[in-house]
């Protein structure tokens, strides 16, 4: 082929194109079209030369956005012609390079795929039952990375030389293991060995002892009731018997653990089935790559003790849904291979975080055999250093959204779409394993924007940085209230700016000065000279959903929480919002009418005082309510002079803090219901209240399902009135909980109350939007806020929002709770920064 017949042209990929098999990818494609040139990693993303003829470059392009391997994604393709090279021959991939800055996507950590796990259950393959087992499309990536371009040398892969058949593997670009930078086998890589607690103190490392029959061991720990510290992907795991309930309550008394669901690995799908009634799109998230604890519905009626669909109540005491996941590392799956063998029923086990109440999980060994001391009975341990923590992500299923048509006066008799209850897409209640660090893309506008750093919240704390149009929310930290959390707050911070090579030029925190988070963006504010703004609490709720819609014009937005500090000093969480995050502004238009918290916090923990604290606000505002009073049942004898004490409280206004929130509100009914009169974790009394709900009758659950005639909806529905008071639209609180204390003393079944309750909720919540956006010429509704992690409610309110007419945008990638609300802090900074506000 002559000279002048031939084309050269440069492609830049950037995007997740590192460490997922994208060069050995593009080596394939330059083969199949007989094309000469090079391909290697750099800070930019993947640099491709391709020369040959016209059409066969044009076709590499094509191909090159169209066949992507299973692990990558493009964000960009840049391209531009050059010089062809003389006497070239053959397609080259060359050593990487790299410099400060760049638009280079970290994968997430992968679960194992079905290539790996066969070559792990084939006996004559060389990683025949070998537990770090990966290849270029599964295993860890974020855990064991230290910086960028990603090649071995900078991950904690690099203390293990490769043998020569891994060697040879990993040059091979025709091997599904060339560049998979965690490549090792027995021969090479890391390795496991057991401890148990007799030898704990006096461990040292790994020796022929601890390693000979470390999984035999570990599985003999299990099958004899203990718990076990298992090394994972992303910090310590303790597991038990899921089937043993002797197993779960130690469990639960050594992490004061008591109700609080617990998350279940399973060796394979078929005893997932056995467990819940699965829907296409549950299986498709637990056999997805992210491979994420996945909120399934148990089969009901529950399956007979010793059956394999049996579980002890103690899994998951306060729910008819258990969190379940698949193994995700190849040490998972040999474990339960090994499990398998030796069970009579399919085996399932506990695997939950390996920390106690509060603090981070572990990441090393001696970390973990010193903080487990007194959680766990042995320590399955291994080499391979975990650089990042990241726990499991959890997620469950949201319908998909109604679509939306013109309001009418008749609009309560339109029947429920038909997909009203098909299910689309994850709802997160955790965002981690799997997921970080992948982006949150913000629209094209936003790509010369300057760095900004949300720092979050308290609760279920997150960070979020921006780089160009990518906002990249780090991984689940947890409750930012002791100094082990913040240290780990402030390790993912510094990890990740260092990963994606920014420093940002503002921050942006919550308005409640003593969140640690304030503190820290404060201190880093005042040290580094770059301006803070603070956001209220539901205001960063709403800048976050509408961020992740790209909807940067006017709309409302509905933020239901337990709580956050409101702009009056008084505790605000069930809020309707006007916001504009083009100029940016935001006004509060609407809320749940206040009632009082006797105690403050004690309310939260004893949520029978919101209950009578509202009995005595219908009281005072002459609707005295029936004598309904579960907490001073004769089963509760403590509670008697406690009410007594919040009764004189309530009296004389003593530390009764108003709130107008909606998640207290949840947590009232359930007290007044006798669901949840004391709670052991947060949002447990909401939880137990949808759980009842999801156990009402047919007819009843239908209309909770999106299923019932729109004739049939209001009849279940009770009035709720919304008030004008001070400038501010007022849905009646004590009016709705008055409705459920005249329906208990009617002696109406409590899933029929706890149902009506959601229905009533949702379509006063909508009617309140629906008064404000008429006023306001607006169509959309954003949701947002920890009460939208109730399915229920996740379900029922854009239905009602459809039938005014407005569109709600909800979630999607990131938890409607406050892990999700550091994006929209950090888009809000981003704005004030464009339209130099101060």
């Amino acid at each position: 082929m002559s000279k002048q017949l031939l084309v050269r042209r440069a492609f830049v990929a950037s995007g997740q194109v590192q460490g997922v098999g994208f060069r050995p990818f593009v080596y394939r494609l330059a083969a199949e079209g007989a094309l000469s040139g090079t391909v290697g990693n750099t800070s930019e993303g993947v640099r491709m030369e391709l020369q040959g003829p016209a059409e066969e470059v044009q076709r590499f392009g094509c191909r090159l956005r169209a066949e992507l391997p299973p692990l990558a994604r493009l964000t960009g393709v840049v391209e531009h012609d050059m010089p062809t090279v003389e006497d070239e021959s053959g397609f080259r991939i060359v050593p990487s390079s790299g410099e400060a800055g760049h638009s280079v996507l970290v994968s997430p950590d992968m679960g194992v795929c079905a290539d790996c796990l066969a070559d792990m259950h084939d006996p004559a393959n060389p990683r025949y039952r070998y537990a770090f087992t990966n290849c270029t499309n599964c295993g860890p990536r974020y855990t064991i990375t230290r910086s960028i371009p990603y090649d071995r040398a900078v991950t904690s892969m690099s203390c293990f030389p490769l043998c020569p058949q891994c060697a040879a593997e990993y040059a091979n670009p025709a091997d599904r293991r060339f560049h998979a930078q965690p490549v090792a086998c027995p021969a090479c890589g890391p390795r496991l060995w057991f401890v148990d607690g007799a030898a704990r103190a006096a461990h040292t490392g790994p020796t022929d002892d601890t390693m000979r029959h470390a999984l035999e061991r570990a599985v003999q720990t299990l099958a004899d009731g203990k718990i076990l510290a298992l090394k994972g992907l992303g910090g310590f795991q303790l597991a038990c018997d899921a089937r043993n309930a002797q197993s779960l309550q130690e469990l639960r008394r050594r992490k004061n653990r008591p109700h609080k669901p617990l998350a279940l690995m399973v060796g394979d799908l078929a005893t997932a089935r056995a467990l819940c009634a699965l829907a296409p799109e549950h299986e498709a998230l637990l056999q997805s790559p992210e491979k994420p604890v996945v909120l399934c519905p148990r089969h009901m009626p529950e399956p007979a003790p010793c059956s394999p669909g049996w579980l002890p109540p103690e899994v998951a005491p306060d729910t008819g849904k258990v969190g379940i996941m698949l193994p995700y590392t190849p040490l998972h799956a040999v474990l339960f291979d090994r499990l398998a063998e030796c069970s009579a029923l399919p085996p399932v086990l506990v695997m939950t975080s390996a920390n106690a109440g509060g603090e981070p999980i572990c990441l090393g060994n001696r970390e973990a055999l010193n903080r487990l001391e007194h959680l766990a009975d042995a320590w399955l341990l291994h080499d391979r250093d975990i650089l990042v923590r990241v726990d499991d992500s959890v997620v469950t299923l949201q319908p998909r959204l109604p679509a939306v048509g013109p309001a009418t006066a008749d609009t309560a008799a339109i029947p429920p779409p038909a997909d009203a209850n098909l299910l689309s897409e994850p709802l997160f209640y955790r965002r981690a394993r799997g997921y970080v660090p992948r982006p949150v893309f913000l629209p094209q506008s936003e790509q010369d924007a300057p760095c900004v750093l949300g720092t979050g919240a308290e609760l279920k704390t997150t960070i979020c940085l921006t780089r160009g149009r990518e906002a990249f929310v780090g991984q689940h930290i947890g409750d930012l209230e002791n100094p082990a959390t913040l240290a780990f707050y402030e390790e993912v911070a510094a990890h990740l700016e260092s990963l994606l090579e920014v420093r940002p030029r503002a921050l942006v925190c919550d308005a409640h000065p003593d969140f640690l988070s304030t503190r820290y963006a404060e201190a880093r504010s005042q040290r580094e000279g770059i301006p803070l703004w603070r956001l209220q609490h539901h205001a960063a709720h709403a800048a976050a959903v509408l961020a992740e819609n790209s909807h940067y014009g006017p709309a409302l937005a509905l933020c239901l929480d337990g709580t956050g500090l409101g702009d009056d000093g008084t505790v605000w969480g069930g809020e309707l919002l006007f916001m504009e995050l083009e100029q940016p502004r935001w006004q509060r238009l609407g809320r749940l009418a206040p009632f009082a918290l006797p105690g403050g916090d004690a309310a939260t923990r004893q949520p029978w005082r919101i209950a009578q604290a509202l009995h005595a606000l219908c009281e005072q505002e002459g609707q005295p309510l029936p004598p309904q009073h579960p907490w001073l049942h004769p089963s509760q004898p403590d509670n008697a002079q406690a009410s007594a004490a919040v009764a004189e409280m309530l009296r004389r206004n003593i530390n009764c803090p108003t709130t107008s929130s909606c998640g207290r509100l949840f947590d009232a009914v359930a007290a007044q219901l006798g669901l949840c009169l004391n709670t052991t974790y947060e949002g447990q009394a909401a939880i137990r209240l949808e759980d009842a709900a999801n156990r009402a009758a047919d007819s009843v659950r239908e209309a909770l399902e999106g299923k019932a005639s729109g004739k049939r909806v209001p009849q279940l529905v009770w009035p709720v009135g919304i008030a004008s008071r001070q400038d501010l639209l007022e849905m009646d609180s004590a009016g709705l909980f008055a409705h459920v204390v005249q329906a208990q003393a009617q002696g109406m079944d409590t899933g029929e109350m706890a149902a009506r309750f959601h229905l009533s909720l949702a379509r006063a919540l909508a009617a309140m939007a629906g008064r404000a956006a008429r006023k306001l010429g607006v169509s959309a509704v954003g949701l947002s806020g920890g009460v939208m992690q109730n399915a229920t409610l996740a379900r029922l309110l854009p239905l009602a929002l459809a039938e005014q007419g407005l569109a709600a945008l909800t979630h999607h990638e990131l938890p409607p709770g406050d892990g999700g609300l550091s994006l929209g802090q950090a888009v809000w900074g981003r704005r004030m920064l464009a339209t130099g506000k101060n």
